[in-house]
């Protein structure tokens, strides 16, 4: 049952994603979702103390915060998933008595995309496209029907159409983060919840997915928008609301959202957004750590030869699925279809055959997927922690964890990781703080080499300045890093290297003095421009 509520006026013209001002209308023609003093605890955690926003007709609008500021929690609470302890939903100006299940959200016209990618990696592509569309006992479309549907999105996200009865692990992450896109823009909800979901695309992709939104605006469709890619915030936003502590800290147009601005509503404090560029002129011991002799990642491919020195950042670029992420598995024991991969330690030389030598001989690797690749979720914060590390707090086949509860406790220091209880599930976490965990668990095994597959992707600034810092600090110290990254700003602020993956081969080699957005960009797309 539903309540009426009374209209109420503004004179306030809106801006639209097209840029043009659209007359003033009253406040109830213009809004589509509202939340007031949403409100939803977790034992003695307040994920969600007082929130409030409201959602406009054609309107993006973005929900700023940082990590275990409320944002998932929010997207949460609107799919249905939890149901706020206090607050109202308001859907077209109609009070929600309750809205306690994603198929009452869907209901209501709401279709959500979250940060992970939600897929049933051995269904089909069209199976995974069409995931919960049917009823118990009905099937709503036939079988030609969804071919074309599922095409027709999928050619407007990608550019192409995949194979729709291939399975669906066997697409990059970013086709895979498509199809779950493609899964909502299917049911032309009225608000389509974006928590995230841009962190998984590439470049191409997401700017083809911003196309699809500006024209879903036009036709008087909304976006809830949530990203920590400043440069995304301000490019397709209308206005921004900026939570912090599960609060409103206030709304801004478009005009006023710089990222500047945000980052100080965020965070209270004037901490930048963008990493701090690195010293050009940075001392090397010449001494090489890791060597990869003739790796090739498919047959018939360039063969690969790198080596890794002492103290280097060393950058991997490139569109998603063009073997970046080959590479890196590669050079921490991952099987290539030839080639050998080298560790060189205190005079000695190791060939890497597989993960467990690689880890044996210092390397540590670090996956993208924290949540399935990284974690034990039902797990402690200190067992999550503590997995790399365990023979070092054995003891005549006793665990004696007195030690490595004071790793955890000097590393989470060191890393500023924000956690009430280290006993709790790590799931009880932020994003941001789970991927500290990961990375804390594999400095304590003092590695000798990082290999970092994207690893501040879906982090708040502040966490991500931490993670600049720290990464600074170890290989001042003689630490080599490999990192991922698909924020070019992270290349040219970081990286003494660049190298650009195309087809699953190195394409260029960037040094310092070669780097800017001009030659990276190009490089992605098969073009060698200064």
């Amino acid at each position: 049952m539903t309540m009426n509520v009374a209209d109420a006026r503004s004179s306030e013209p809106r801006i639209s994603t097209t840029g043009k001002t659209d007359k003033p209308a009253s406040d109830r023609e213009m809004l589509v979702l509202r939340g007031q003093g949403l409100a939803k605890s977790f034992g003695a955690t307040k994920a969600l103390r007082d929130f409030s926003f409201d959602l406009r007709s054609g309107e993006v609008h973005t929900i700023q915060g940082e990590n275990g500021s409320g944002k998932s929690t929010l997207v949460k609470v609107l799919a249905g998933v939890h149901t706020p302890d206090s607050g109202t939903i308001e859907i077209d100006g109609h009070l929600l008595k309750q809205m306690s299940s994603p198929f009452q959200s869907l209901q209501n016209g709401i279709g959500t995309v979250f940060q992970e990618v939600l897929v049933v990696g051995p269904q089909s592509v069209l199976q995974n496209v069409w995931l919960g569309s049917d009823g118990l006992f009905k099937v709503r479309y036939g079988h030609e029907e969804r071919v074309a549907k599922a095409t027709a999105v999928l050619n407007d996200l990608l550019g192409l159409v995949p194979d729709l009865e291939a399975p669906v692990e066997t697409l990059s992450l970013s086709d895979r983060q498509a199809c779950s896109i493609a899964r909502a823009l299917l049911r032309d909800p009225a608000v389509l919840i974006l928590d995230e979901a841009t962190s998984a695309l590439d470049v191409a992709t997401r700017d083809r997915l911003f196309d699809i939104l500006r024209t879903r605006a036009e036709r008087g469709k909304s976006v809830l928008f949530i990203s920590h890619r400043m440069d995304e915030v301000t490019e397709i936003s209308d206005r921004v609301t900026v939570m912090r502590l599960g609060e409103t800290v206030g709304t801004l147009n478009r005009a006023e959202a710089t990222p500047a601005r945000l980052v100080q509503l965020m965070t209270g404090s004037d901490v930048s957004s963008e990493p701090r560029k690195r010293a050009a002129t940075k001392s090397k011991t010449q001494r090489v750590l890791l060597e990869a002799r003739s790796i090739a990642l498919l047959p018939g491919r360039q063969p690969i030869n790198l080596t890794v020195q002492a103290g280097e950042m060393i950058g991997l670029a490139g569109l998603e699925g063009h073997g970046q992420e080959a590479l890196l598995r590669a050079l921490g024991g991952g099987v290539t279809s030839s080639g050998e991969i080298m560790m060189h330690s205190q005079g000695n030389t190791a060939v890497v055959r597989n993960e467990t030598e690689a880890s044996k001989h210092g390397i540590a690797y670090v996956p993208r997927e924290r949540k399935t690749e990284a974690l034990f979720l039902p797990l402690s914060v200190l067992d999550n922690f503590a997995l790399p590390t365990l023979k070092q707090d054995t003891k005549g086949g006793l665990l004696w964890p007195a030690q490595s509860r004071k790793r955890f406790f000097d590393l989470a220091k060191r890393l500023g990781i924000r956690y009430n209880d280290a006993d709790a599930p790590v799931s009880t976490l932020s994003g941001g703080n789970q991927q500290k965990i990961v990375m804390a668990r594999w400095l304590a095994a003092d590695p000798k080499v990082l290999l970092l597959n994207d690893p501040t992707r879906g982090v708040d600034a502040h966490t991500k300045q931490d993670l600049y810092h720290l990464l600074q600090e170890l290989t001042d110290i003689g630490l080599a890093v490999i990192m991922i990254s698909s924020e070019v700003d992270e290349h040219l602020a970081l990286m003494d290297r660049v190298l650009v993956m195309r087809d699953q081969e190195i394409f260029r080699e960037l040094n310092r003095s070669e780097m800017s957005r001009t030659s990276i960009v190009s490089a992605f797309f098969g073009k060698v421009e200064q």
